[in-house]
């Protein structure tokens, strides 16, 4: 259902001033809700205003007796016509309850279904874009939108979109009485409505910046809290609680005064329109008096009247609320559908193609392609936040099933070619093989599927370690899992955790040690059997023991796959097939580990700067 939600939505906004108006019109799925609901919420107002009409007639029964209004009916006798009016009012309030039921039951519906749909339609457009789209938009940023500003829709359609179908509703069926009863009442009663709407949009136009600013300030606040739960052993480390505290004070604040200059320009609305109500009440009571007075309208039309003017301004007080709850949710579906049009970058930032190409599954079933060579031939990648080019004229023939070490110094694109290898991000110029296969040509599904990844900073989800083995891989059985684990090097130490498989690890595995959680992503990487094979970093931040353990592991899987192992220590290099040196985006060096050292250039600057001695 969600992928009825076009991720063009957005655009399609443009055209029309509501965001509501888009969202509704991108999915037919919700047409027949909307509705249904909207006929249901009329007829409950067509039976809500009916007892006032009742009690008009029972004055008229009570004063004329067998000369009633409902006499003309064929009702003759009092005993006839009281027994009918009360058959009446018994079915009236019944079609009230059983309509009010239905219209809760369809607009709270559609509410969770629009909720659900677009919560997941979001975070699958966040999966769809390249890492360029991380970098431009805050982790806060993004779950506020998710979260809490979905939410803000599901409150409108819940309660507001039921307001302001039966404030027409009413609007409209009272003025027909009106002006079957008495068109000159109806034009008293009737002329506050002008000022009232007048004043809903003039109030709509002061409101929409301040709610925009609301959202804004929730997503500050969203931000900086989840920034510091993911780094708090980092805060209480650098002992900066007080400043932390204070900063997230700063900015509820800040979310709290957003909310009061809305709350200001609200609160003025209902006062203003009771005032305009009074006047058509007035209005009504003294020129209806005047005509009953003078026998130029019933009594109980006279009570029908006044009744129904009540029933037609008090409800339009409400429109207060409903604007308010029209134009959080507005701001908040802006930001959703911008989310859901997302292509990775700020419109400024240039012609960078980031929203990823999916081709049919069909085309890319046999993974044997990627036992094949890996080729970049004049890639050029650049980051929007950088002046100069990280990767220029890069040329790299990777053999198929040989372990290549990838060195140079920070910032020289080592991690580049990883999120251009996966297809996290897209080159600006050139082109990357495998097997022969142009990437673009291949799905990010298959792609990433046939190649295990173990990066510096091991993601680790809170379950067992039997879970974060087979994490990706969800079908493999446990004895995959000790196969992998064993190969891996990890299967001696998670036997002697004190429920070896089925141990819970914790939050991003914060149970274990970092060489631990290294040797678990590994695992985790082989247990796809994967045909390219990469480590990001694997061994930086571990003790001496756990590199030797993951060069054990590595040299254990490079068995009949390609292996592409980027390292800052050199040490783990010694005995790869081929070492590649980048800088300045070109491969400057490559060779062996012997090789390089003897030619005395870069990769010598590198080997003696990581403190090692030339033999």
């Amino acid at each position: 259902m969600a992928d009825q939600i076009p991720t063009s939505a957005a655009q399609e906004q443009t055209t029309h001033d509501s965001p509501l108006w888009a969202l509704i019109k991108s999915s037919g799925l919700y047409k027949k809700d909307v509705i249904l609901g909207s006929l249901y919420s009329f007829l409950n107002k067509l039976f809500d205003i009916a007892p006032e009409i009742l009690i008009g007639i029972a004055i008229d029964l009570v004063i004329k007796k067998e000369a009633s209004f409902l006499a003309r009916w064929g009702l003759v006798s009092f005993q006839g016509q009281l027994l009918t009016l009360a058959l009446l009012t018994f079915v009236i309030w019944s079609g009230e309850s059983i309509f009010e039921y239905l219209y809760k039951l369809k607009w709270r519906g559609l509410a969770q279904k629009v909720q659900h749909d677009l919560r997941i339609k979001a975070y699958g457009r966040i999966q769809q874009v390249d890492s360029l789209y991380s970098a431009f938009h805050s982790t806060g940023n993004v779950v506020s939108v998710i979260n809490d500003d979905i939410n803000q829709l599901e409150r409108f359609l819940d309660q507001g979109a039921n307001g302001i179908i039966q404030v027409i509703a009413s609007t409209l069926l009272i003025t027909g009485v009106f002006l079957y009863l008495s068109p000159q009442i109806a034009f008293w009663a009737l002329a506050p409505i002008p000022v009232i709407i007048i004043g809903t949009f003039h109030f709509q136009r002061l409101l929409e910046p301040l709610y925009k600013n609301v959202r804004v300030q929730a997503a500050a606040i969203s931000t900086r809290l989840t920034t510091n739960v993911i780094g708090l052993e980092t805060i209480k480390a650098q002992a900066a609680e007080a400043y932390e505290e204070a900063k997230v004070e700063e900015l509820s604040l800040n979310y709290c005064a957003a909310n009061q200059a809305a709350i200001k320009v609200s609160s003025l609305f209902t006062p203003l329109i009771r005032m305009a109500i009074l006047a058509g009440f007035v209005a009504t009571l003294v020129n209806g008096g005047l005509m009953t007075y003078e026998q130029k309208i019933s009594v109980g039309t006279f009570g029908i009247l006044v009744f129904l003017t009540q029933r037609l301004l008090w409800p339009l007080t409400s429109i207060a609320d409903i604007t308010d709850l029209y134009q959080r949710a507005r701001a908040s579906t802006a930001r959703v559908l911008e989310l859901l049009a997302a292509t990775g970058l700020p419109s400024s930032t240039g012609s960078h193609k980031n929203v990823l190409s999916t081709p049919p599954e069909d085309l890319v079933r046999d993974r044997q392609f990627l036992r094949g060579d890996l080729i970049f031939s004049q890639v050029h990648f650049s980051y929007p936040s950088r002046p100069q080019k990280v990767l220029e004229q890069l040329n790299l023939h990777i053999p198929a099933q040989k372990t290549i070490g990838i060195v140079g110094t920070t910032g020289s694109g080592k991690s580049t070619i990883v999120r251009l290898l996966l297809r996290l991000l897209e080159p600006t110029q050139g082109e990357i093989t495998i097997g022969g296969r142009r990437l673009q040509d291949i799905s990010p599904k298959t792609l990433r599927q046939g190649i295990g990844l173990v990066a510096q900073d091991v993601f680790l989800v809170d379950g067992t370690v039997l879970d974060n083995i087979r994490y990706g891989h969800f079908q493999a059985s446990e004895d995959q899992v000790i196969a992998a684990a064993m190969i891996a090097d990890a299967h001696v130490f998670i036997e002697k955790l004190p429920q070896g498989y089925h141990t819970p690890i914790g939050e991003r595995g914060y149970a274990l040690s970092g060489g631990q959680r290294q040797r678990l992503a590994i695992a985790r990487a082989l247990i796809k059997d994967p045909p390219i094979l990469i480590l990001d970093e694997a061994t930086s931040s571990v003790d001496t023991q756990s590199e030797r353990s993951i060069q054990k592991a590595i040299e254990t899987m490079s068995h009949q796959r390609t292996v592409l192992v980027i390292a800052h220590r050199l040490s783990t290099l010694k005995n790869v097939d081929s070492i590649f040196v980048l800088g300045s985006g070109r491969v400057l060096e490559s060779g062996t580990h012997e090789e390089l050292l003897e030619i005395k250039g870069a990769y010598h600057r590198l080997w003696t700067s990581d403190g090692r001695e030339v033999s």
